[in-house]
C-alpha cells in the first residue's frame, strides 16, 4: 500500500490511518464517490498550525492595491507583475498587462499582451498609472528566454520613466537586501539607495518593506535603517510619481 509515494514513516501513518478511517465512514452513509489506491494524491505537509504564504507575494500585490484604491485611476497598465494581482484587480480597475511572454488569460476589463520592457509600446509621457513589480530584477539574465544584458534592469527603468505621464504613478518592487547582489540566473537583490538613484528624476511618495523574516512583521512602512542593514532578500516597494 502507498507505493506511490515516500515520505516520513508518521506522516505515511497518518495517511494511512486516514485513509482506514474515511473508508469506515463511507459505509455509514450513501456512497458518492469512487475511492481507491490508484486515486491516491497524497497532501502530506497541509496540516500546519498556520496557514503558510510566500510573504513578497502576499504583501506587495496588498500593497500595490491598497494605492490602486486611494488613486482610482480610469485604466491602469501592467508590466509583468504577478497575475494574480493583474487578474483580480481588473475586477474594479481596466487592466493592460504586458509580459515578454503573453499570458492565454481572457476576462472582462482584462487585455493580456506582449511587450518588451526593453522598448515598451507607449508613446513618452502617456501612461497615467503604472506597475511593475517583481520584475526588473530579472531583465537581462536570461532567465526567461529574454536577451542578456548585465545593464538589462537599468535600460528598463529607462523605459518606465520614459511612458510614465506627467503626475503619473508608479508603483515598482525589487528584491531588496544590505548590499547589491546578481543571485545568476534567478535576480538581482538592490539596496535602497540603489533604487532610489535609478529613480532620482522621479519623486518618491511611499516606501516600505517586507522583511524576509517574519519576526519583523509584515509590510512596513518607512522601515528603520537598522532593519533594512539586516536584510539579505526582502522586498522593497516604491511608489514613485512624475
Amino acid at each position: 500500500m502507498l507505493k506511490i509515494f515516500k515520505r516520513s514513516s508518521k506522516k505515511k501513518s497518518l495517511f494511512q490511518d486516514q485513509y482506514v478511517q474515511l473508508r469506515e465512514l463511507e459505509k455509514e452513509t450513501k456512497k458518492r464517490f469512487a475511492l481507491v489506491e490508484r486515486d491516491f494524491y497524497p497532501c502530506l505537509n497541509d496540516n500546519t498550525a498556520e496557514t503558510g504564504f510566500d510573504r513578497h507575494y502576499i504583501y506587495h500585490p496588498a500593497w500595490a492595491a491598497r494605492i490602486l484604491k486611494m488613486t482610482n485611476p480610469a485604466k491602469h497598465i501592467d508590466i509583468s507583475s504577478t497575475l494574480h494581482f493583474c487578474s483580480i484587480l481588473s475586477a474594479f480597475i481596466p487592466v493592460d498587462f504586458y509580459d515578454y511572454r503573453p499570458a492565454n488569460l481572457h476576462l472582462d476589463n482584462f487585455n493580456s499582451l506582449a511587450g518588451d520592457l526593453m522598448s515598451l509600446p507607449f508613446a513618452p509621457g502617456s501612461v497615467e498609472s503604472l506597475s511593475c513589480m517583481h520584475t526588473v530584477e530579472h531583465v537581462g539574465l536570461g532567465r526567461y528566454g529574454d536577451p542578456m544584458d548585465y545593464d538589462g534592469d537599468i535600460k528598463a527603468i529607462d523605459e518606465l520613466k520614459r511612458v510614465l505621464a506627467p503626475n503619473g504613478n508608479l508603483l515598482f518592487v525589487v528584491p531588496l537586501g544590505a548590499q547589491g547582489i546578481i543571485c545568476f540566473n534567478a535576480h538581482r537583490i538592490y539596496t535602497k539607495n540603489q533604487v532610489l538613484d535609478l529613480f532620482a528624476d522621479l519623486e518618491l511618495k511611499e516606501f516600505a518593506l517586507i522583511p524576509e523574516n517574519e519576526k519583523d512583521g509584515g509590510l512596513i512602512i518607512n522601515p528603520s535603517e537598522e532593519l533594512l542593514a539586516t536584510q539579505f532578500y526582502g522586498c522593497g516597494c516604491f511608489w514613485f510619481t512624475k
